[in-house]
């Protein structure tokens, strides 16, 4: 039993490495050929009879600790600079724009069909709003520098955007002044925080000479991130800010705040601790889906009760998506495409307390949506022919503000 176990594993996680070297020819997203891997093994696993341990109580687990590397990663590859900010803008009106919308549309519509509860209506949108990082950020390695920083700012925004509105309306009941100021408070301590934590981790990375000293650092972060949610913190603001300062260290030597760094030891240690990461975030990537997609019946693919309100809601969201771009004066193609939701929505429906759950807002509903979004950007991401002056394209519309 424990060698087949093993050989299991071995294969999945080649079969996963295999996906992720084929999909910059395929140009379809390795995350959708895993999820249909781990639904195939069900099917096989139901049609012999196999006894296979219920995982379902791993999910949430691998879920966050993948959302945490998944955001330092693509925080780490970030360049941020003055001549970034208009792009930064850019990115943070087209996730908090496309969350507010959908948010709007979604509870008049809720309203309207009678759950006059705008709090659990609120509550159970949500998950249907943020873009999916976990996905966003390793499918659009092939495009352009520029596109691919912008949908790592969008769908980071997007993931910080959406936990910090659900934990808000999850933890109050009533939306008073009081609660307004305190979440205020807690959105500068944990920015506070995270520039306090990332020069300590940073100066820590720099510090330590035994020859095991990335492991530590991750869970530092991961314990950090998991002891501002029992506080509730946005702690994956601080994953970003960590990331960010990390990853941009160099620009740093001007302050005299940093006069005392030893950049060029830094200036080593980095590249290596961005590459264990990757390492170690494409394992836990590979192993969440696999089992996500173990877990999805064929009836919640096909339920129909399900299939139209699925279809409705992915149309609202590119709708949205090619308006705001419009407006944003951005090339329209691919990025109006690249919107998918995954683990993210997948953690956030988790969590919705029975008692606020509607009742056709079900896992049905999540996995359509999932899906129907992830094939469209998997063609949008197909067909995309990207022009000699496409590069040009993107930095002009920033010049056009």
């Amino acid at each position: 039993m424990t060698g087949a176990v093993i050989i299991t594993f071995c294969l999945l996680v080649l079969v996963s490495y295999l996906f992720d070297l084929t999909s910059s020819k395929t140009k379809i997203p390795s995350a959708i050929l895993l999820l249909l891997l781990g639904w195939g093994l069900n099917q096989i696993t139901s049609h012999f009879s196999w006894a296979i341990p219920d995982m379902s109580s791993v999910l949430p687990i691998l879920g966050t600790i993948g959302l945490i590397l998944i955001v330092l990663e693509g925080s780490l590859e970030l360049d941020f600079s003055r001549k970034k900010l208009p792009m930064i803008g850019k990115a943070m009106t087209m996730a908090s724009l496309t969350i507010a919308v959908l948010i709007a549309v979604g509870t008049a519509v809720l309203v309207w069909m009678g759950h006059t509860d705008i709090r659990s209506n609120i509550l159970n949108i949500i998950p249907l709003c943020v873009i999916s990082s976990a996905i966003a950020i390793p499918s659009v390695s092939n495009l352009s520098k520029h596109y691919k920083e912008f949908v790592v700012y969008e769908s980071s925004l997007s993931d910080v955007m959406g936990i910090l509105i659900f934990n808000f309306f999850a933890v109050n009941q009533v939306i008073s002044f009081g609660s307004v100021a305190y979440f205020s408070f807690q959105m500068v301590l944990i920015v506070l925080i995270s520039l306090v934590a990332s020069v300590a981790l940073t100066l820590l990375l720099k510090r330590i000479n035994h020859h095991i000293k990335y492991v530590p650092i991750v869970f530092i972060i991961i314990l950090i991130y998991e002891m501002s949610k029992e506080y509730e913190l946005p702690g994956l603001l601080f994953i970003l800010i960590f990331g960010l300062f990390l990853g941009n260290l160099r620009k740093l030597k001007v302050y005299n705040l940093f006069s005392n760094f030893n950049f060029e030891v830094l200036r080593h240690e980095t590249p290596k601790f961005k590459e264990q990461v990757a390492e170690v975030t494409f394992l836990v990537r590979s192993l969440f889906f696999i089992l996500f997609g173990y877990s999805i019946q064929t009836s919640d693919l096909l339920d129909v009760n399900t299939l139209w309100w699925s279809l409705g809601i992915c149309g609202l969201i590119y709708v949205m998506r090619l308006v705001v771009l419009r407006v944003l004066k951005m090339s329209l193609f691919p990025l109006t495409t690249v919107a998918p939701r995954g683990l993210i929505s997948i953690l956030l429906f988790l969590s919705i307390l029975p008692e606020d759950r509607l009742p056709f807002f079900n896992k049905s509903m999540i996995v359509q949506v999932m899906f129907i979004s992830i094939f469209v950007m998997m063609l949008g991401l197909v067909f995309h022919r990207p022009p000699k002056g496409e590069k040009q394209n993107f930095i002009l519309d920033d010049k056009k503000e």
